[in-house]
């Protein structure tokens, strides 16, 4: 029989499995498999990122905008080390991913040698799969096992590859059966005891509204069906953004922090929650405590987690939803219904007021709507950490076959430009556009030389404000202190971009982006432009103090209505399962606490 190196048996495994790129950097730990991705390079191609980290936040990204898992590497000691950040991404968002950890030969370990340190503890509080290879006709075996795990358990699995094994030389007589893996999931339906009960609340309920996350990502016709039919407001959680379009008059935008403020005026107003497929911890800050809760997850860990339940549905959303309205009466406008969509009419249009703004330094609302127009049907869109998630979240209006990822729950600087190579990667006929902070971007900005490499066709975009802007609004309105350690500097980031082999524009102004961006869709390769924006927070929805002449003069929200004025036109009455006032203004001191244990924001 044939035989083959432990590394290139790896590889036939990876190809079975359909992954046809892998992402890392070479080390001398890792030569043996360096030989297979030669030996395999007309069938799975090598994406060498500038540094580990952005290989497996790359690879962390992947499953998030094409449901397959990603694959990367590094080699032994510092190239391991620097592989975390991206498994811990992968880890919090509940990514499958794998990543292959070179290890010195045999031979050579447990003896204090060069770049060698005990490895395997390193990644147990990370991967949902972690083992070192203790023979080389194991390798296959390991790695068939690895990705089986990572889709299994949902996160980050490790194989820690000793150099000597990937040289050995094993039979060629392994063979998977991923095959049998592409099946269509067939997630339960809800008992009929449980959607009686749950059509009960509903239409006993006064002010309902429906909550979803990630896990209701294929029931977005069944929510639009659903919300128009029980005329129920849709929030969701920020990773739930895309799943309705943001056009879609009933659906509010996020809540928290990051969030619209329609969505956060009418959480605590509820006395019904539809719960669909949501599992974000910043939920335990939201609603009425005293609401009644509809939770639909197929994850039985999950109920009741972030909220006392009424009716748990251990079952499939887009089956449940579907079965609610089938089975339920249709109902009125509710006030709070009514309230919504005036209040998000009068958010809209406010944010729409600055859109032809020309003010300098430029507001972002003029970027984004020069995206909104511009942007491909099918664009793909990395999005970085910081306020950027915020405009992100708020001016960004996502249709057609547009996707977006960003680091979520880990929330990561520096996630755009590595996520960007994963999309140009995956999608290479596919606009692709790294939206990201000066913060943020300076961070990972290096893989700006794997862009151009590869001639990715990416739009990079950084907004440049010279401050950490979301830590600073952190330290301004959460921990009142005064500001430490936000101040950046004001670098040319197009000339940056220049030297890096990569085309550059800085614009000022709404026109001069506008035209950067149609050079940048008539260039083949990456692009960047710098744009100059404004040192102005966003709106904060978590203080959303309209009765203060300071903090409408502060966001220039003299436009903006207090929600206490739809309240009382359309009849929102004071919330009858807790007696709060429904003029939740004049309590946001004691809603609003700071996290001075660990400095995070909980929005």
């Amino acid at each position: 029989m044939t035989k083959i190196s432990g590394s290139d048996a790896m590889f036939q495994v990876l190809y079975d499995w359909g992954i046809d790129h892998i992402y890392g950097f070479p080390g001398g730990s890792f030569d043996s498999t360096m030989n297979a991705i030669h030996n395999w390079r007309d069938k799975i191609k090598f994406i060498e990122v500038r540094h580990e980290e952005a290989g497996a936040l790359a690879a962390s990204a992947e499953y998030k905008i094409s449901g397959k898992v990603g694959v990367c590497f590094g080699s032994a000691g510092p190239g391991a080390v620097h592989l975390m950040n991206g498994l811990y991404d992968a880890k919090y968002d509940k990514t499958p991913m794998v990543a292959i950890v070179a290890n010195v030969p045999t031979s050579r370990q447990d003896i204090d040698f060069f770049q060698a340190f005990d490895e395997k503890p390193w990644f147990d509080p990370i991967a949902v799969w972690n083992h070192q290879a203790k023979t080389a006709e194991s390798i296959p075996v390991l790695m068939d096992e690895a990705i089986r795990q990572a889709y299994q358990r949902k996160g980050p699995a490790v194989l820690i590859l000793p150099k000597d094994f990937g040289w050995d030389k094993i039979e060629d007589n392994f063979r998977n059966n991923a095959a049998a893996h592409k099946v269509v999931p067939n997630f339960p339906a809800p008992r009929k005891e449980q959607v009686d009960k749950a059509l009960e609340l509903i239409k006993n309920a006064e002010n309902p509204i429906v909550y979803f996350g990630h896990g209701a990502e294929d029931a977005s016709a069944e929510l639009k069906e659903f919300s128009d039919k029980f005329k129920m407001p849709l929030v969701s959680s920020v990773l739930g953004k895309g799943i309705v379009e943001d056009e879609f008059p009933a659906y509010m935008g996020s809540i928290g922090r990051v969030g619209a403020k329609p969505s956060n005026d009418i959480q605590t107003h509820a006395d019904l929650v539809v719960w669909v497929g949501n599992n974000s911890p910043f939920s335990v800050f939201f609603f009425n405590p005293n609401a009644k809760v509809i939770q639909i997850d197929i994850n039985s860990e999950r109920l009741g987690k972030r909220h006392a339940v009424t009716v748990p549905m251990l079952a499939d959303a887009k089956k449940t939803l579907r079965a609610l309205i089938e089975a339920g009466e249709s109902r009125p406008e509710s006030p709070l219904y009514k309230a919504a969509l005036a209040d998000r009419e009068n958010w809209e249009a406010w944010l729409e007021s600055f859109n032809d703004s020309d003010e300098i330094p430029m507001r972002v609302e003029p970027i984004f709507d020069v995206i909104n127009k511009k942007a491909a049907d099918d664009a793909v869109f990395a999005v970085d950490v910081g306020n950027v998630n915020i405009n992100f979240d708020r001016l960004m209006h996502l249709h057609g076959d547009q996707k977006w990822t960003t680091s979520g729950l880990y929330a990561t600087m520096g996630y755009g430009a590595p996520a960007s190579l994963a999309a140009a990667t995956i999608y290479p006929n596919r606009e692709v556009w790294n939206l990201a902070g000066d913060g943020g971007f300076a961070m990972m900005n290096q893989e700006l030389l794997t862009q151009a490499r590869y001639n990715m066709h990416v739009i990079n975009v950084v907004f440049t404000n010279e401050t950490l802007g979301y830590i600073e609004a952190e330290q301004v309105d959460e921990s009142h202190q005064p500001l430490s350690g936000v101040k950046l500097p004001d670098n040319d980031w197009a000339m940056s971009a220049e030297g890096m082999n990569v085309k550059g524009f800085t614009v000022r102004n709404k026109r001069e982006f506008e035209d950067a961006v149609t050079a940048a869709q008539q260039m083949e390769g990456p692009v960047l432009i710098d744009c100059k924006i404004t040192h102005d927070m966003p709106y904060s929805t978590e203080l959303n103090t309209l009765d203060d002449p300071a903090f409408v003069a502060k966001y220039d929200a003299q436009a903006l209505k207090p929600f206490s004025y739809f309240a009382g036109k359309y009849g929102v009455e004071a919330d009858a399962a807790s007696g709060a006032s429904e003029h939740e203004e004049e309590s946001a001191e004691e809603v609003v606490e700071t996290d001075t244990s660990s400095g995070a924001s909980r929005h």
